[in-house]
C-alpha cells in the first residue's frame, strides 16, 4: 500500500475528485483552505488580499498498482493548469489498522 499526499489549487478540486473517481479511489482524507507556496516557481497561496488563492490537499491510501495511473493522470492535470499548482507525494504505508 503506498500513501499519495496531493497538494492543489483550491480551484482544482473538483478535478482532482474526477481523478478519484476515475479510478475507484474512495477513501481519502481532505483538508481544506490551506497556505503555501510551491518549491519552483509557485506562488504565494495565502489566503491574502495580495496572494488570495489558498490550497487543499487529499491523503489517498492506494494499492501500489494504482499509483502510477493516478500519478500520470495528476501530472496530465497538472500540465493543463501549470501556473494554477498541484504536487503529489508518495510513502510507503509499513503498517495500518
Amino acid at each position: 500500500m503506498k500513501a499519495v499526499f496531493v497538494v492543489y489549487n483550491q480551484s482544482l478540486g473538483r478535478h482532482v475528485r474526477e481523478i478519484l473517481n476515475q479510478l475507484t479511489i474512495r477513501g481519502f482524507t481532505r483538508w481544506t483552505d490551506i497556505m503555501g507556496t510551491g518549491s519552483g516557481k509557485g506562488l504565494p497561496h495565502e489566503g491574502t488580499h495580495t496572494w488570495p488563492d489558498l490550497n487543499n490537499a487529499n491523503l489517498v491510501i492506494v494499492e501500489d498498482e494504482k499509483v502510477d495511473s493516478l500519478l500520470s493522470k495528476l501530472q496530465s492535470l497538472d500540465k493543463e493548469v501549470e501556473k494554477e499548482g498541484l504536487r503529489a507525494f508518495v510513502w510507503d504505508i509499513e503498517k495500518m489498522i
